[in-house]
Parts: structure tokens; sequence; C-alpha cells
């Protein structure tokens, strides 16, 4: 079986191989998927372990499903998904934000600058150094929740936040997904979080050009992550407002 890839400087010529398509002009790898029984798609780690891929890139938590989570996640799994769900930071971006970089005003607009962001090379490949500086605007419970928590953890100015190592945390939140008897509990990572934030602040209609430089976004990645906001009721905005508390209130 044969696939065709465009890529900078030529186009790939991919031929299957074992678990892997690989190129033959540049020997670059993708690994096969298969879907199982389960309609889940599984393929194979080169180290010989299963790999799972998640048949929704694009869940999100509708506030009941997020209460019902946040009930059934232990102390640090809470911790670390809040500080991803109230920046909308990716999780990269967040586990590297130190102290210093939380800006606590009691009682006024507290932020948070994350100095490590997703930017892109050259050569076209996707990292997170060198991007440009994001400082995103956090909510009076939230500033007063992570100022509570610096205190209470003795944090420094050079400490970061602790949050989760990124495989625990898809671990733990699938577990936890799964106590909580939420449908599809493998599709949820820490990108979940970052998504629901960014569908939340939608169904709010806040300003969509607030929504590009918040999650750090050009109009076509903004596009292709456009959910409707009818998708939720009055009921569910009200929660949404509840959770999220005043970021971005008219």
């Amino acid at each position: 079986m044969e696939q065709n890839l465009k890529s900078l400087n030529h186009i790939h010529e991919f031929l299957a191989e074992g678990n892997y398509y690989i190129c033959k002009i540049c020997k670059k790898r993708i690994l096969k998927f298969e879907e199982n029984k389960d309609g889940k798609k599984v393929g194979m780690r080169s180290d010989g372990k299963k790999l799972t891929k998640k048949t929704n890139n694009n869940r999100f938590f509708f506030p009941g499903e997020w209460m019902k989570f946040e009930d059934n996640s232990k102390k640090r799994l809470k911790h670390s998904c809040k500080c991803i769900l109230f920046t909308g930071a990716r999780w990269m971006e967040i586990a590297k934000a130190q102290v210093r970089d939380f800006i606590y005003i009691p009682g006024g607009r507290s932020r948070i600058i994350l100095r490590h962001t997703k930017s892109k090379s050259r050569k076209g490949e996707l990292k997170l150094t060198g991007g440009r500086t994001r400082d995103l605007p956090i909510s009076k419970t939230f500033a007063k929740y992570l100022n509570d928590y610096i205190i209470e953890n003795n944090l420094k100015d050079e400490d970061t936040f602790n949050i989760l190592s990124k495989p625990a945390l898809n671990i733990a939140m699938k577990k936890a997904a799964k106590k909580a008897e939420i449908n599809n509990p493998e599709d949820f990572s820490p990108h979940t979080l970052r998504k629901t934030l960014e569908v939340w602040l939608m169904a709010l209609g806040v300003d969509s050009m607030r929504l590009l430089a918040h999650f750090g976004h050009n109009m076509n990645t903004a596009a292709e992550h456009y959910v409707s906001p009818d998708i939720f009721s009055w009921e569910d905005k009200k929660k949404i407002r509840n959770i999220i508390g005043n970021l971005y209130e008219r």
C-alpha cells in the first residue's frame, strides 16, 4: 500500500512495512493504526508496546461532566487539570511556567505569563521554545486558588506549579473519567482541558480576536477548532460561568 504526503523538500512516498509506513526517500516513519472491535485506533510503538489513538481528538468537557470528573480526581490530578483548564495553556506551556510568572492582584486583574510557547521552526516543525510570550488573564477565583496553593506548598519564585508529567496526566485523566462514568474515557487528555476552555468561552460569546490571542491560534487553526455554541443550553452556560468565574466576563 502506498501513500503520498507533501513535504517541504519532496513528496513522501510511503510504503507499508511492518507496523509503519516508511518513506522511500527520507525514511520518515508513520505508525500504522488498525481499528479494533471497539472502533478504537490501535497501533504498535517501536518498542513493541501497544498504542491506542483517541477516537475523538476534539473531545471537551460539558460542564456537568467536568464537575463529575473533578469529584472523582485525586488532589494532584485536580490541581494539574485546574491549571490547564483555567488558563487554556498547553501542557508544556503551563508545566514550564514559574511562580514568578504569576502576577497576583487581589480583587483585581491577575494574570499568568507563558514564556515557553508553541512556535514553528524554519523547517515547519512544531516546537515549544522561542514562541511569542503570551500574557493571559485569569479569573479572581483561580488567582486566589493559585496564590493559596503557592503559600500552602511554600513555593519560591523559580519553582514551577507541580503539574503532573504528561504521561501521568494522560493516564490519570482517563482513570478519573472512567470512575466518573463519563462516556469514552479513553478520549480524555491534557488537550481536552485546553479545548474545553476554548469551547466554553465561545459559548459565552467571547470575542474571536480575544480567543486568538489567548490560545495562540491563527485564523485557520481557530476555524478548524470551531464548535457551535448552540450545543450548550442556557443552564450549561450558567454552569460554565460559575466554574470559570469572571474570566472575560462582560
